[in-house]
Formats: C-alpha cells, structure tokens, sequence
C-alpha cells in the first residue's frame, strides 16, 4: 500500500514541476510579446492573455512601482515560480526518498 502513495506523490511532483515550466514560459512569450505590440485578436495572443493575466494583475496589485514604465509583475512571478518548483517540488520529492 506505501508504495502506492510513493508513487502518487511521485508524479504529483513530475505533474506540478511541468506545469510550473509551462506556466514560465508562457510568461516570458507575454512579455516579450509586450516589446513587439501584437494583435489583441490573434487567438495566440488572446490565450496568453487570459492565461496570463489574472495572475500578473494580482501581483500588479502589490507592487510599490505602479508608474513605471517597466512592468515588473512578469519577473515577480518568475521568481514565485522558481520558489514553488524549488520548494513545493523539492519537498515532494524528498518525501518520496524518505518513504522509499
């Protein structure tokens, strides 16, 4: 049966380390998307927005430097996300190594 739950926490690991590269790389294509001023309307361009968006606008939010021209969400959300594979990642999979 533990070898069960070894293996679910195994790939919980494997699944969230995924989504989490996924998820960053969908950031850096947004901002750099931001430097070219593509078309609202290109169905590419309109997911990542609403993929994107709703996480960058709650960090926006709490961010000291709203008048800048420089929107520095992407990289504070670059960084969460470097914190959550590391931690959240990491830990899953020492615990998998402790239970082996």
């Amino acid at each position: 049966m533990m070898f069960i739950i070894i293996n679910l926490l195994d790939a919980l690991a494997i699944i969230i380390h995924y989504v989490l590269t996924i998820y960053m790389w969908l950031i850096i294509v947004r901002a750099l998307l931001s430097w070219v001023n593509p078309d609202p309307y290109n169905p590419i361009v309109s997911f990542l927005y609403q993929v994107t968006e709703p996480v960058l606008s709650q960090v926006r939010r709490y961010l000291p430097f709203r008048g800048l021209a420089i929107d520095l969400s992407p990289i504070v959300v670059f960084i969460i996300i470097i914190f959550l594979d590391r931690f959240l990642v990491g830990t899953l999979q020492d615990i998998v190594l402790r239970l082996k």
